[in-house]
């Protein structure tokens, strides 16, 4: 996780110590005051040790004589979309997360984060990459560098923005590379676990082997993807729409040169003088409830348009998302190198 630490103070130190904190946090002035388990049981900024100081607190007194004692938080698992937009309109900068016995394992700043979704995250790495080669040949594709770092490492970084914290990632090609690449995430702020595949189980078949979500819901990506998609605002869509599953989806134009004729049988009804016709593809990001991963056979190959026809089949309510931004699925050498003339130039 990210070094949520340096807003931590004990409920013993004395103030010399807080202020001395405080001014090294600069802009992010806050701390959060725990106990001997780091359980979370107050707040303190420079206000409130004016404000102490002024009732006749001194230097010497504790921190905790000075705090605030209800403190806004996150708790993990089990906080919404809303919460989240109304702290932050409210002009809560930095809020912690903490889990179900009040410790603190992280902290949301709204200056660095631009949301905090209540996600669990899977990306799929584990593809050979064969259309990319030689450039895959001693090298994932997900680890081909785009711009100043690589693919995947563009989402990890857009996924730890919107605040996701928990991801998984499949493994199976070279996966050694990126498990050593990223590690446990804590570099990135956030925790990343790998599940590793023996054979290939299609575009979605290793997110049956995650077993820990710790949300409601789950965002499955491909790893290969180049996009700014507002996460944030597909996942209030996906709220807002009461959905089980919705998918990313990349607005594709057909401009036909001719007038159309529109028929009924071999009557002419109508026609339409050079249209245009928007169809949609699959863009290779999916958010899902978590239980729709209880559909999926474990160890079986299985694509994730198996999965829409499983939930379609069975009433369940999946819509697409047009995405408004930017979206490149790095397959070929052409789209490699269209994505390091765009990089430049794309805003995440």
């Amino acid at each position: 996780m990210n070094n949520y630490k340096k807003h931590l103070i004990h409920e013993s130190a004395n103030i010399k110590e807080a202020l001395n904190k405080l001014n090294m946090l600069g802009l992010d002035g806050i701390l959060f005051v725990t106990d001997d388990g780091e359980r979370l049981i107050g707040s303190l900024t420079d206000g409130d040790i004016r404000r102490g100081l002024l009732r006749g607190l001194g230097l010497d007194n504790v921190v905790v004589e000075f705090i605030q004692k209800d403190p806004k938080f996150f708790r993990r698992g089990n906080y919404n979309i809303h919460e989240v937009i109304d702290y932050r309109t409210r002009g809560f900068r930095i809020v912690p997360v903490i889990d179900a016995d009040n410790r603190i394992i992280n902290i949301v700043n709204f200056r660095i984060h631009r949301s905090c979704l209540p996600v669990d995250a899977i990306i799929m790495a584990g593809g050979r990459g064969e259309r990319l080669r030689p450039l895959t040949d001693n090298v994932p594709k997900p680890l081909l560098i785009v711009g100043n770092k690589p693919i995947i490492e563009h989402n990890v970084d857009q996924l730890a923005g919107y605040g996701v914290s928990d991801l998984w990632i499949s493994l199976r090609y070279l996966g050694e590379q990126i498990r050593d690449y990223f590690k446990d995430g804590e570099s990135k702020g956030v925790s990343i676990q790998y599940v590793w595949e023996d054979a290939p189980l299609g575009t979605i078949g290793a997110a049956a082997r995650v077993n820990e979500n710790t949300h409601d819901y789950v965002l499955v990506m491909n790893s290969d993807i180049l996009t700014n998609l507002n996460y944030e605002d597909f996942f209030l869509d996906f709220i807002n729409k009461n959905a089980d599953f919705s998918v990313v989806t990349i607005p594709y134009d057909v401009k036909v040169p001719y007038a159309v004729l529109e028929m009924s049988g071999d009557n002419v009804r109508s026609f339409k003088e050079k249209p245009t016709y928007t169809y949609y593809s699959n863009g290779g990001i999916y958010l899902m409830k978590k239980e729709c991963l209880d559909m999926i056979p474990r160890d079986t190959f299985f694509n994730t348009t198996d999965l829409m026809e499983t939930l379609i089949a069975e009433g369940k309510n999946v819509i697409s998302y047009p995405l408004r931004g930017y979206w490149l699925d790095i397959g070929r050498h052409d789209d490699y190198r269209q994505a390091q003339a765009d990089i430049e130039y794309i805003k995440f």
